[in-house]
């Protein structure tokens, strides 16, 4: 693995993919558990991943992504989906599969299922979305940090339309609703953003010591 702060200076939004070089079955694996692995709130994972390889549906989504190729060019696409129903029928999956991993009894956990089911139930649709998005964005950084350390390149896209990527690949069938784009794979060498510097502010302007 590299130094951190060298990956994260290494990492950039890729603007162009070598449609020639895919992510190994390996390096794909290591990519779906830090997925699976990513901290939410509560821990209860408000989410799905799709992880797209299939070139036909790649190409297909390119005009309802702003016409950014990279999401064919790439050796993968990840759609990050959150969950559109929250209730406690979900809460009780989550609170069932704790209980097993924890060995612990069901009925030993009624009390972080009442907090949870009480959290839900203060938020309306339009709320509960908005909650689950942000969990999707902990989601989207915690990959992109992981990638970069193997030294796979990322572009994250919100500009996309969700509608036509829910229709496509069907994501209402699964309750779902896609958030966020992240093309995965390898830098072109022709990319006209490869060469450009990091621009950020300096630490003094970002960040406050008390």
């Amino acid at each position: 693995m590299n130094n951190i702060i060298d990956s994260l200076n290494w990492r950039y939004a890729t603007k162009k993919f070598d449609e020639t070089k895919i992510i190994s079955g390996d390096h794909l694996e290591t990519i779906k558990e830090a997925l699976r692995l990513t901290p939410s709130s509560f821990g209860l994972q408000p989410w799905k991943f799709v992880i797209l390889k299939n070139k036909e549906i790649q190409k297909s989504l390119v005009e309802h992504s702003w016409h950014q190729n990279q999401v064919a060019e790439a050796s993968h696409v990840i759609v990050l989906c959150r969950k559109n129903t929250l209730d406690e029928t979900f809460v009780q999956e989550y609170i069932n599969d704790y209980a097993q991993t924890m060995w612990a009894p069901v009925e030993a956990l009624d009390g972080y299922k009442d907090m949870m089911n009480w959290f839900l139930s203060k938020l309306d649709d339009e709320a509960k979305a908005t909650w689950a998005n942000k969990q999707i964005y902990i989601a989207l950084w915690s990959i992109m940090t992981v990638v970069a350390e193997m030294w796979i390149d990322a572009c994250p896209m919100e500009w996309f339309s969700a509608p036509e990527y829910d229709r496509i690949l069907n994501l209402q069938s699964e309750d779902l609703s896609s958030v966020v784009v992240l093309p995965i794979g390898y830098r072109a060498e022709d990319d006209e953003q490869l060469k450009r510097p990091k621009v950020r502010f300096e630490q003094k302007d970002v960040i406050i010591d008390m």
